[in-house]
């Protein structure tokens, strides 16, 4: 991220990235509603060019890219032959160059490994980190940040053609979620900042763009993938994974697993006890109320944060044999929390059967909600 963005008033920058400017609740409000964006720093662009870019990536990549329109947004996952996460993007074509949107931390090894799978065809991969920026927030807030912006939409929840959803909570809380992603040169991006740091445009930070993602159920690289995930187990299949599409690395086990319905774990989502403000951290071990001290933990939290509305939430990868109706236990640096559990993706990840949606415990009422 530019260093620009560190002159707009009450930012907090950490390692490039803003992570608010001030009031993280008020800012997820904004960017639900399209009166903020977010310089989204933690995310870089790569640019594959060439005629061979969408067979090619198509080749090698658990979503079918061939046919892809420019200006459609879709996900791509590449697998590792066992059929566990290794890299992950956004991605959108103009026509002429197809985009990738990666978590940083992932661009220089997804790079590394497309420029090592090239052969003879005709693509051009390459960082393009230097030249654009991203941008977060609704469709039309993004869209209105250059005269000829690229606009990835995202299409989660929606289950994509090939695709499959395993949570079947009816609405999925991601339902009226409205992100989009805008790819901006750097010149541009000085210009957002320059508006920011004057007062003609609202900013949101990394804390408000997370809480309204985990809110959605919604997994991200940096977040919810580690050296053992399945794209099952964070019910991924509905937008970056084809079923029916031609042969890729990985694919065997995505359909075997997916067939039998026994993904080693599932991800789950946290209404935790906000009474005491304590929120937990990201790998906070995750436990069954009323097991023996010495059990080991169910699961893991991958994602948190502090919602506008639903209060303290979290994501987390549990054991699949965990109860779905378990109350459980979450460790902070404080101490314990308790924490009530919503299926994102049933025990049995191949089944089509309804699942009940809890309360939204932690969700408050006007009168109650945080300023």
């Amino acid at each position: 991220m530019s260093a620009a963005f560190e002159r707009v008033p009450g930012a907090v920058v950490t390692d490039g990235v803003l992570q608010h400017v001030g009031n993280p609740l008020a800012e997820q409000r904004a960017l639900a509603a399209g009166t903020a964006v977010a310089p989204l720093g933690d995310r870089r662009v790569l640019a594959v060019s060439g005629e061979d870019r969408l067979s090619w990536l198509d080749s090698l990549a658990s979503q079918a890219l061939k046919g892809l329109a420019p200006g459609v947004g879709t996900e791509l996952l590449i697998l590792d032959p066992n059929g566990r996460v290794e890299h992950a993007a956004s991605v959108v074509d103009d026509g002429e160059t197809t985009w990738l949107i990666v978590d940083a931390g992932d661009a220089d090894a997804l790079l590394a490994w497309l420029m090592r799978m090239r052969f003879r065809l005709r693509v051009a991969p390459r960082d393009a980190g230097d030249e654009f920026a991203v941008m977060g927030g609704t469709a039309a807030a993004v869209s209105a940040l250059s005269e000829t912006p690229l606009v990835w939409r995202d299409p989660w929840p929606g289950v994509s053609a090939g695709g499959h959803g395993y949570a079947t909570v009816v609405p999925h809380p991601g339902a009226e979620r409205d992100w989009a992603e805008a790819i901006v040169s750097r010149s541009d991006e000085q210009r957002i900042a320059e508006a920011a740091a004057s007062g003609d445009l609202a900013l949101a930070g990394r804390t408000a763009v997370d809480a309204l993602r985990i809110a959605a159920w919604r997994p991200r690289w940096s977040a919810e993938a580690d050296e053992r995930t399945l794209p099952h187990e964070v019910d991924w299949m509905r937008t970056a994974v084809h079923l029916s599409k031609g042969c890729y690395r990985g694919q065997e086990t995505v359909a075997k697993v997916h067939n039998l319905g026994h993904p080693p774990r599932r991800l789950v989502a946290l209404q935790l006890d906000g009474s005491d403000s304590v929120l937990p951290e990201r790998g906070a071990a995750v436990r069954l109320e009323g097991a023996e001290p010495d059990a080991p933990p169910v699961g893991a939290v991958t994602s948190v944060a502090l919602h506008y509305e639903e209060g303290p939430i979290a994501l987390a990868l549990v054991r699949r044999s965990t109860p779905i109706d378990a109350t459980l236990l979450v460790d902070t640096p404080d101490g314990v929390v308790t924490a009530a559990q919503e299926t994102v993706v049933p025990p049995e990840a191949g089944a089509t059967a309804s699942v009940p949606r809890l309360p939204r415990l932690g969700r408050r009422t006007a009168a109650q909600k945080p300023a």
